[in-house]
């Protein structure tokens, strides 16, 4: 029993599962003399009244004279653990101190290399003390924000119900005709006027003033001077202000420079390029189409065809799957391909993994997964390690040609473009054909020309007559 307030404590940790509560004793200036405290703590509720009477059979005494508490359960969050390959973001705040949050509701978002991590509320509470502030850059473990656990979620304010609109009014009655005027009476005709004297002539006038025409021009450009505002985003749009913004790059587009410049100071880069005649694989997509869709939900697109014919080509070609790593080459037995993808982030490589065991319905649903994931930002890290070699597709920006840049580890990337008509010989005639041209940059130091040109051909004979990688030839 406690015999007094100095002996009471201040604060209690509880442990309940992996999650540790802290709580703090609120003392009431109410003394009461010769009573018991049957129900000293209120606890609220976290994940459910069973838990909540645990707590207080557990903890709250039964009989104490002197005092009367209540408490409150507060839990600190912490950064989530990141990958192996990321050790660091920069905080992006999504709530403040004061504001309450539901289970789950994004609190703040993590900003790392590879992607973003949200950081979500674990229980119904009030944010009650943020540790870190916008833009730190925080490491695993540290703590983030100290919510005070409450027992419902927040009540969302309602949508204000849209005005109904007015009731048109009626239209307007035609009016009467009005009757015609009466016709004018016919007048006496006045006597005529008495001789009148000769009109004095006019005096002469002062010479007109003359304004020069430079000042005409310039009063009326000042009339129509109209005043510019620096637009509100400079990624968006230009007004013709002459001011400057200057924005601190995110960490994402910071890795992609990164890893950018390195591929050009390490590899030995060169392209090879060829043509694609799309002709084949078009008639079997529009032909497929319908049936395609309605049974997989999705539209059938070229990358599976690339992708296909890609991993036919690399399991032609071993060593364009390869990679040196010091003063070794690491054979890889799995075709793992990134697919760059745009977000309003930065290009991402999402990775699919095992192409070489995936048909056209395997590639298009796990591409298509990715990029939904890739335009909510809900990419992880785990879906972007790895990858053994990369597709890039220019073409759905038009590109007609380029050069694509190595996406280090890997050993080389396709670089797919845009497809239009053109003249090409076919058996001695010049035929209009859907043409697409196709590039390939290698690591020189570990891929030779033959290998290089023998991959990108295997390629074009895979998109060309899918029926080869089915004869295996």
């Amino acid at each position: 029993m406690i015999r007094s307030i100095s002996s009471f404590p201040r604060s209690v940790v509880l442990r309940l599962g992996n999650r540790n509560y802290q709580i703090q004793q609120l003392l009431r200036n109410n003394i009461h003399q010769q009573c018991a405290v049957q129900k000293l703590v209120t606890v609220s509720s976290i994940g459910g009244s069973n838990e909540s009477q645990s707590l207080k059979n557990r903890f709250v005494p039964q009989h104490v004279r002197f005092i009367q508490t209540t408490a409150q359960l507060l839990e600190v969050v912490k950064v989530p653990p990141f990958a192996d390959s990321v050790s660091e973001g920069d905080v992006r705040f999504d709530k403040k101190v004061g504001d309450a949050v539901a289970a789950d509701d994004i609190v703040m978002e993590i900003e790392t290399d590879k992607t973003t991590v949200g950081v979500p509320s674990p229980t119904h509470g009030i944010i009650e003390e943020i540790y870190v502030s916008d833009g730190d850059t925080v490491k695993a473990g540290q703590q983030l924000f100290k919510l005070k656990v409450t027992d419902a979620a927040p009540v969302k304010a309602a949508a204000p119900e849209k005005p109904k609109e007015a009731a048109a009014p009626p239209p307007p009655k035609p009016e009467a005709p009005k009757a015609a005027p009466p016709p004018p009476q016919q007048q006496a005709m006045p006597p005529p006027a008495a001789t009148s004297p000769p009109p004095v002539p006019p005096k002469p006038s002062a010479p007109k003033q003359t304004v020069p025409i430079a000042a005409i021009r310039h009063a009326q450009a000042i009339d129509a001077a109209t005043v510019k505002l620096p637009p509100s985003d400079y990624t968006k749009e230009i007004t013709g202000t002459r001011t400057e913004q200057r924005v601190k790059m995110n960490r994402m587009r910071l890795k992609i420079a990164s890893r950018l410049k390195e591929a050009q100071n390490v590899n030995a880069m060169l392209t090879t390029f060829n043509e694609i005649d799309m002709s084949a694989i078009m008639e079997f997509r529009k032909l497929h189409q319908e049936s395609f869709q309605k049974r997989y939900g999705i539209k059938l697109g070229f990358m599976s065809a690339f992708c296909k014919a890609v991993a036919y080509a690399l399991s032609d070609q071993p060593t364009v799957n390869a990679v040196i790593e010091d003063s070794e080459i690491v054979y890889r037995d799995y075709i793992d391909i990134s697919v760059a993808v745009a977000s309003p982030k930065g290009l991402v490589v999402p990775v699919l993994r095992n192409v070489e065991s995936m048909n056209y319905a395997d590639i298009e649903l796990g591409i298509n997964a990715l990029g939904e994931k890739a335009r909510n930002g809900t990419l992880a890290v785990e879906d972007m390690d790895g990858g053994t070699f990369t597709i890039s597709n220019g073409g759905v920006f038009g590109s007609l040609m380029g050069t694509p840049i190595i996406n280090p580890p890997q050993s080389a990337i396709l670089g797919m473009h845009a497809t239009f008509d053109r003249p090409v010989a076919i058996k001695g005639q010049v035929v209009i054909r859907p043409m697409m041209y196709i590039a390939l940059t290698y690591d020189h130091r570990l891929i030779d020309g033959r290998e290089a040109v023998t991959f990108l051909k295997k390629i074009k004979a895979g998109v060309e007559d899918p029926r080869i990688i089915l004869a295996g030839v």
